[in-house]
């Protein structure tokens, strides 16, 4: 079964249309839609994970020091950021059943790209590919959840994300069995493109297929005032982003030098974040059904700002691993919810607005982490956790100057 939606008016597509559209769809095509969605989610972290997973082995054959791997690294949020622009747009123009296609079908190719590199610049184009296609796929991928949870008629937004976050912790898993057997990363990332392209030929068919119809062409000003409560769940964004950032990137290194924890549970901080945050994920739709999104975003904010504050007050194992938990869950929900508002601005295109809200929360995620360093070389690590801890209750102030997730309750 086959449902196109296309609008004759030079309004923008909304879910509301899509509601119409598919009210007479039988409820068992609609989960089949929601299952491909989901698919397509945990491919595009499944895609990245595999790649992180073998970053040690790829620097050791290239012979990288710490110093060309940063600096090598930094080509991706390039790729990304070059992107940015245009994402949105493209995804307008063919609409984002294809171009999320093409877009996870390119993040597969990088992927198989990197594993073949023989030189450093090689490496360093390889990634800088790596970084646009991931962006054009997220939102691509991401307006499509968008548009399924229009149809749906209730939250579902966030077991998409939640899609992704177990895609993080699958790809580890499958990293580990590569390097049992020996592996070489080459045939590890061949394996996992060629699953991931079987994923795409079996689900293509069941995203939705909107394209908007030409309208009549309106003179444009040059310069335009960009929507105000876009920036602000940017501002949102940007602040979880931020937090996400650097628990990603630090957490493992707060549990080995401010909790003093040697060998194995040196991972235990970074692994209590991400499973807290994948629950938190799956269990976000029904929470906000139950709660609204306004009350679930300030506590979210909380949560955020208490689990910091408290592994700042208490750096010991058991109330630390409790504190990078509720940091999980406090992320875990901001920006699928953002998201889900900023896709459903009257007026706008979904990917138009995911491309404006993710544009200011980029970077947060590309900031924090070295500035981070920077303020812990200056003073200490606790005290940058401390500084980034505001951020949470900044969220939780945030909602009340956007009027859109005030009105959802």
């Amino acid at each position: 079964m086959n449902v196109e939606v296309k609008n004759s008016t030079p309004q923008p597509d909304s879910p509301i249309a899509y509601r119409k559209a598919y009210k007479d769809v039988k409820a068992s095509y609609l989960n089949r839609i929601r299952w491909a969605v989901t698919l397509f989610y945990f491919s595009m972290g499944l895609n990245f994970a595999t790649w992180a997973s073998r970053i040690p082995d790829i620097k050791r054959a290239l012979n990288l020091s710490e110093g060309d791997l940063g600096t090598i690294l930094f080509c991706i949020p390039v790729g990304q950021m070059c992107m940015m622009a245009f994402s949105g747009r493209i995804a307008v123009k063919y609409g984002s059943h294809r171009t999320a296609v093409f877009g996870l079908s390119f993040y597969i190719s990088a992927l198989m790209l990197l594993g073949l590199t023989q030189d450093q610049w090689q490496l360093s184009l390889a990634l800088f590919f790596f970084g646009i296609s991931s962006n054009l796929t997220n939102i691509s991928v991401n307006t499509q959840g968008i548009l399924t949870e229009g149809v749906f008629r209730r939250p579902v937004m966030s077991s998409f994300h939640g899609a992704w976050s177990t895609a993080g912790f699958t790809g580890a898993l499958i990293g580990i069995l590569m390097k049992g057997l020996k592996v070489e990363p080459y045939l590890h990332f061949i394996i996992v493109g060629v699953m991931l392209w079987g994923v795409i030929f079996f689900n293509y068919r069941y995203l939705i297929k909107a394209k908007r119809m030409a309208a009549p062409k309106e003179k444009k000003k040059r310069f335009s005032k960009p929507d105000t409560v876009l920036l602000w769940l940017g501002a949102m964004s940007f602040c979880c982003m931020l937090s996400e950032g650097i628990m990603f990137d630090w957490s493992g290194v707060y549990f080995t030098d401010v909790i003093k924890v040697d060998g194995p549970l040196g991972v235990l901080g970074y692994a209590s974040f991400m499973a807290m945050m994948a629950t938190g994920r799956f269990m976000g739709d029904i929470v906000v059904r139950k709660i609204g999104r306004k009350k679930m975003l300030i506590i979210s904010g909380c949560f955020i700002s208490i689990g910091l504050y408290t592994a700042v007050l208490l750096p010991y194992i058991v109330p630390a691993t409790l504190a990078f938990m509720m940091v999980g869950l406090g992320v875990s929900t901001v920006v699928p919810s953002v998201y889900s508002i900023a896709g459903r601005r009257p007026g706008m295109e979904p990917s138009i607005a995911l491309q404006t809200v993710s544009s200011v929360s980029f970077l947060g995620f590309m900031l924090g982490p070295p500035v981070i360093g920077h303020v812990a070389h200056a003073t200490s690590l606790r005290i940058s956790f401390a500084i980034i801890g505001a951020f949470g209750f900044l969220i939780a102030f945030l909602v009340y100057k956007v009027k859109a997730i005030t009105a959802e309750g």
